[in-house]
């Protein structure tokens, strides 16, 4: 197929072809045209997204639909366990993965957060090997945000970017060597409601925010990145199980086709981070073995997947205080451990995750004590195995390099240390005994935390500074199901007073009394959320869902 020129910038027209008596398949731009959104929204990337959707829009409804058999089959007793079926994958010592892909080869440092120019230019900037360009968890999508994040993209990997604040102040790319950039597109749950997809039979829906979000940055970006030196690469966000990680892999065989590019070119890092994928790690490699670098330890979505997964089978299952978590205990070391273990038996680099701790530069000493938190978990990660790590601030740069160039030196990874140590069983996986209390103090953080985040998220802020600690969309889902898991399994806290809906509601009227309110403020909006998602009978799956639809939709 010969794609569209990406060059192409005339007028916004909906993208589609004629089918029967239909207009269809077809995407329609359904949010506002802002300045400079035609440069994204080409017909030509119109087109390109139209074919994603029309090729694979089906199988990831039935992927989801796949999500929600095995929730119910877990949450009826049927514990995951790693699969007889693909027994034959994790038993072949041959195969091995693509690896790292040209600026891939060395990521002992990672800096995250989300697209827009400021935050952009700051990563650039940082000092990092990498750069995770966050539109997924960091990133509230609003429609300015989906779009204005794609222009920042396309701006910083052309040189063209800048950026000049409300203040005056400027911000510019200095840096010789910036950091390689993987991007994250939305998981597979997310639609994109400011775009509508319809199908050859006349059916219209929202479009996937996944395959909006990848199509948009490979169409505009894939030949660029290849001419200077690095390439398309992915960070892949809340897959389940090796069947989505194959619908990936097939449309990233379709995309480089469609642009003409070589099969192998894009390079895609998943994340592990649902309990699901944890007893499929061989098999999502393997499937994905020829776009694969690595996979990821994403702890905080972890933690918030077993929860949500084992929310209604008792006491035994239900977690302390969100701060006792920690990737110490049992059941994370084993992940962690497992997750190391099959990266380096296939040639893949495991990448670990982000410490929530971040400093404070108007506060000397609890940036020292931020400092000397990550510098640990680093040389926790970097013992274990692991070849590189994140981090979300860039005055944590150097206390993460330190912990690994002390065990990796001038090498660029670690992949040669095989972890034949380890053997981790499923029981393992799923042992959540820690033996701490649930406190007072910990039930008004998340309820806290939840509101705080869920008002700077309806402002369109998906990566926040609260209590000294970043957090994000996941951490923000720890905070809630918690809530909502203490209250329907009738647990207390450590003085004996019982966990209910108006213990929490009374926790909520302390925080909006407390909080400093503004004219413009979303506190009574994400109050209401939060409500609807740790208090109610029912658990809605993500809090960001209703969250998105009633108040991110223009």
């Amino acid at each position: 197929m010969t794609a569209p020129t990406a060059s192409q910038t005339t007028p916004i027209q909906d993208a589609g072809v004629a089918v029967g008596a239909h207009q269809g398949p077809a995407i329609h731009i359904t949010g506002p045209i802002h300045e400079r959104f035609d440069e994204i929204l080409t017909p030509a990337a119109l087109a390109f997204i139209t074919e994603l959707h029309h090729r694979f829009s089906n199988r990831r409804h039935d992927r989801l639909a796949d999500r929600m058999r095995r929730r119910f089959e877990i949450g009826n007793g049927h514990d995951p366990r790693f699969r007889e079926d693909t027994r034959h994958i994790r038993e072949d010592a041959d195969w091995r993965v693509a690896g790292p892909g040209p600026g891939l080869e060395d990521r002992r440092v990672e800096i995250t957060g989300p697209t827009d120019p400021k935050m952009t230019i700051n990563a650039l900037n940082s000092g990092a090997r990498v750069w995770l360009a966050d539109q997924e968890d960091a990133t509230s999508p609003t429609w300015q945000n989906v779009i204005g994040g794609q222009l920042s993209l396309r701006d910083a990997i052309r040189g063209e970017l800048s950026y000049t604040s409300p203040d005056g102040k400027e911000y510019h790319v200095t840096a010789e060597r910036t950091p390689t950039i993987v991007m994250r597109p939305r998981g597979w749950h997310l639609t994109e409601k400011h775009v509508d997809f319809t199908d050859r039979t006349g059916r219209t829906m929202a479009a996937s925010g996944s395959l909006v979000d990848f199509g948009l940055y490979f169409f505009h970006n894939a030949q660029a990145l290849i001419d200077a030196g690095r390439g398309p690469y992915f960070y892949i966000a809340k897959l389940e199980s090796s069947e989505e990680a194959r619908l990936w892999d097939d449309v990233f065989t379709f995309a480089e086709e469609y642009i003409g590019i070589p099969r192998g070119t894009i390079r895609a890092t998943v994340l592990i981070e649902t309990l699901p994928a944890a007893f499929e790690m061989d098999e999502i490699l393997y499937v994905l073995r020829d776009h694969c670098a690595g996979l990821n330890a994403g702890r905080w979505d972890y933690i918030f997947s077993i929860i949500k997964t084992y929310r209604g089978r008792g006491a035994r299952f239900v977690l302390p205080d969100r701060s006792e978590v920690t990737m110490t205990v049992p059941f994370m070391r084993a992940y962690t451990d497992l997750l190391v273990q099959t990266c380096h038996k296939r040639g893949a680099h495991a990448i670990g995750g982000m410490s929530a701790f971040i400093p404070n530069r108007r506060d000397p000493e609890m940036t020292q004590q931020a400092l000397q938190k990550v510098a640990a978990d680093k040389r926790r990660e970097a013992g274990d195995g692991f070849d590189g790590t994140w981090v979300a601030h860039p005055d944590l740069i150097p206390a993460a390099r330190a912990e690994f160039d002390a065990v990796l030196g001038d090498r660029p990874h670690q992949v040669d240390r095989q972890r034949d140590d380890v053997n981790v069983t499923a029981a393992q996986l799923l042992d959540l005994r820690i033996g701490r209390p649930i406190t007072a103090r910990g039930v008004y953080d998340n309820v806290s935390v939840g509101i705080r985040y869920i008002e700077a998220w309806l402002r369109g802020l998906g990566a926040v500074a609260i209590d000294g600690l970043m957090e994000d969309a996941a951490t923000a889902e720890i905070s809630r199901s918690q809530v909502w898991q203490w209250i329907q399994q009738d647990r207390t806290t450590e003085d004996g007073t019982p966990i209910t809906a108006a213990y929490v509601e009374d926790i909520i009227t302390d925080v909006l009394a407390t909080v400093p309110r503004g004219d413009d403020d979303r506190y009574d909006d994400a109050a209401e959320i939060f409500r609807e998602v740790a208090l109610q009978e029912t658990f809605p799956a993500f809090l960001t869902l209703p969250a998105y639809s009633r108040h991110l939709t223009d």
